[in-house]
């Protein structure tokens, strides 16, 4: 409360502001985000600059290309007692190289990052890619 209001306190009802002033949102400019590109556009811009246009870009959803993962610590489980495991009829498209693997195991998968390859080539297993793609148009000459 500012001083004139205090002077006014007790003497009559409206504490200086009349009877009408301050009714809904008048005292604060508005509600929420009212007056932003009118009265309170400096505060906007001080201390919300991004708050207009748009920032960044999401590709289009045909051309993002998600895989469902697996890491390499995952496999012995998933394999149980057998000494192979097809990821590509579990719906699994790429396996990664996280995590840490003590059996030998043929690994059938789409794709493998190489760190992936390296473990199970470490642990004694082997790794089959069942990529049907031709890249015989990209090969360099």
């Amino acid at each position: 409360m500012g001083i004139k209001a205090n002077k006014h306190r007790g003497r009559n009802r409206y504490h200086g502001r009349g009877k009408k002033a301050g009714r809904g949102a008048g005292k604060r400019g508005g509600r929420g985000l009212a007056g932003i590109n009118k009265h309170r556009v400096m505060t906007r811009i001080k201390y919300m600059p991004k708050h207009w246009g748009m920032h960044g870009f999401n590709r289009h959803p045909s051309l993002r290309n998600v895989n469902v993962t697996v890491n390499v610590g995952q496999l012995e489980n998933m394999a149980g007692d057998k000494d192979s495991v097809n990821l590509t009829e579990m719906g699994i498209d790429k396996l990664l190289g996280s995590g840490r693997i003590s059996k030998a195991l043929t690994v059938t998968v789409s794709e493998a990052s190489a760190k992936a390859v390296e473990k199970i080539e470490a642990a004694g297993g082997s790794l089959e890619t069942d990529s049907d793609e031709d890249w015989g148009e990209w090969e360099e000459e």
